[in-house]
């Protein structure tokens, strides 16, 4: 699980997702040893990963080409997965101008599990990428802050945490969008279709 932010404004709703993937292959004890300082902040640069993989005797394989983000009918999506035993655990943000909704995809099921409407920051990560996304968001975001603001912030969110840990990329795709389409009519179509299950 990697990094999904976005601003959901009452003119627009901005999204941000970075392009990192990283696949595990070992012994799980030493899989989920790796996993825990990479998603804790502890490994910070590639090199890093690299050494602590050799480390822990974990084969690892980094690319930068999975994109999280993307836009349908005027609505933004965002998507990460996690892996869970044998399971792969989708998560999925929905967002345009004053509404969004959460919904978790597994085993072919697609489930909202929440939803809103109104100005709202939401990240997508582990918890140290969190962490640094929303301390980033509230400590640039004041109450004269505009989308445009939304969309420079969201940058620098991006930035940030991509020099603080391998668990993020450098680059990032951003999107944003005006429509204020209903996003509870995207996700029932995909609860219909499961698309890209």
């Amino acid at each position: 699980m990697t990094l999904v932010i976005a601003f959901i404004g009452k003119n627009g709703a901005v999204m941000a997702g970075d392009l990192r993937e990283i696949t595990f292959d070992g012994e799980k004890p030493d899989m989920e040893k790796l996993e825990k300082e990479l998603y804790s902040g502890t490994i910070v640069t590639d090199e890093e990963l690299t050494k602590k993989a050799e480390e822990f005797g974990v084969k690892i394989m980094v690319t930068d080409c999975k994109s999280k983000v993307s836009e349908r009918n005027g609505i933004l999506v965002g998507e990460v997965s996690s892996v869970e035993g044998s399971a792969v655990k989708k998560r999925r943000l929905y967002a345009s101008a004053g509404n969004y909704a959460i919904a978790e995809l597994r085993d072919s099921e697609l489930t909202m599990t929440s939803q809103g409407k109104g100005s709202n920051f939401i990240a997508f990560g582990n918890e140290f990428t969190k962490q640094i996304a929303n301390k980033c968001f509230t400590d640039n975001w004041t109450k004269k802050s505009k989308l445009q603001d939304a969309v420079k912030i969201l940058m620098l969110c991006m930035e940030t945490a991509a020099r603080e840990t391998a668990s993020v990329s450098k680059q990032f795709v951003i999107m944003q969008t005006a429509s204020n389409v209903d996003v509870l009519k995207v996700v029932e179509k995909d609860r219909k279709n499961c698309i890209k299950c």
